[in-house]
């Protein structure tokens, strides 16, 4: 992929001529590295099954990340910001790069990218964490799924609990809810350091693909229902972290060949796809 070169200033001289200072309410840390977001940008255009054409960024701040897509050739980035005091910035990098930015002001939570691409499209983001797990499971839950695949930064224990499998201690809700409908995979880790202010925490770069079909037929619905009374009460046995869903629960494992003693963390996402279809009736 051709290589684009950067005609902006320095995004630290960028945050002090704005004076834009991360937001501790709204989850900003900022990444000032280019290289870095020019990396993140490059996995992005590896994962899925298209290059960076259509990208849709979330919470793009002063735009480290935003260049970094345009930096490695990205033909258009729509990125959507919350917090208007980045507007300026935003506007300067569309000045730099002519009809291959657009701004969108608003709440990513509220949006639905459906509505703003027609066909496929790819989202690349450094999530605020606070509002990074709802972010996934709006974007799961699209019917159909649109996104060609997802190059995301999570806190690294987020991005564990996303890609775990049964019997790892991070496998729980959100590794059966990813998994069922993406292929997931942790790509590199990111250091506190890299990040203005340093958050307290390591982040990891994750990229979920979509799967042609989900793993096993179910309702996501209830399979959300499911996996919560579950891993709800996780060192109980299934026969009794279920009771809460029917008092028939030991009789429904059993029909489903699942041993009842067994626990949430030792199913695979099949067995609770099975679980999901018995139990509909109930939900």
């Amino acid at each position: 992929m051709p290589e684009t070169e950067d005609p902006l200033p320095p995004l630290r001289d960028v945050i002090r001529d704005y004076d834009l200072r991360a937001s501790k309410v709204l989850g900003q840390n900022f990444i000032l590295d280019l290289n870095l977001t020019r990396r993140i940008a490059r996995t992005a255009g590896q994962s899925g099954s298209s290059p960076l054409n259509k990208i849709l960024e979330i919470g793009p701040g002063p735009g480290g990340l935003t260049r970094g897509l345009l930096m490695e050739s990205a033909d258009h980035v729509t990125v959507i910001e919350a917090d208007e005091r980045f507007r300026p910035a935003l506007e300067d990098i569309s000045k730099a790069y002519p009809e291959k930015l657009s701004v969108v002001m608003g709440d990513a939570l509220k949006i639905n990218p459906n509505e703003i691409f027609e066909g496929g499209y790819k989202i690349v983001a450094n999530l605020p964490y606070n509002i990074a797990t709802p972010l996934l499971i709006k974007w799961l839950s699209q019917s159909p799924i649109r996104w060609d695949s997802l190059t995301l930064m999570f806190q690294k224990e987020v991005a564990q609990r996303i890609c775990a499998q049964p019997g790892d201690d991070a496998y729980g809700r959100l590794a059966v809810l990813s998994n069922w409908l993406a292929d997931t995979t942790i790509e590199f880790d990111i250091s506190a350091d890299v990040f203005v202010p340093p958050p307290k925490v390591t982040s990891t770069i994750v990229t979920l693909v979509p799967r042609e079909q989900p793993l096993a037929e179910a309702d996501l619905s209830i399979l959300e229902k499911v996996t919560a009374a579950a891993f709800g009460q996780r060192r109980k046995m299934l026969r009794a972290s279920l009771k809460q869903i029917t008092p028939e629960a030991e009789s429904i494992l059993l029909a489903c060949n699942i041993d009842p003693t067994r626990r949430a963390e030792t199913l695979t996402i099949e067995e609770f796809c099975a679980l999901s279809r018995a139990l509909k009736e109930y939900l």
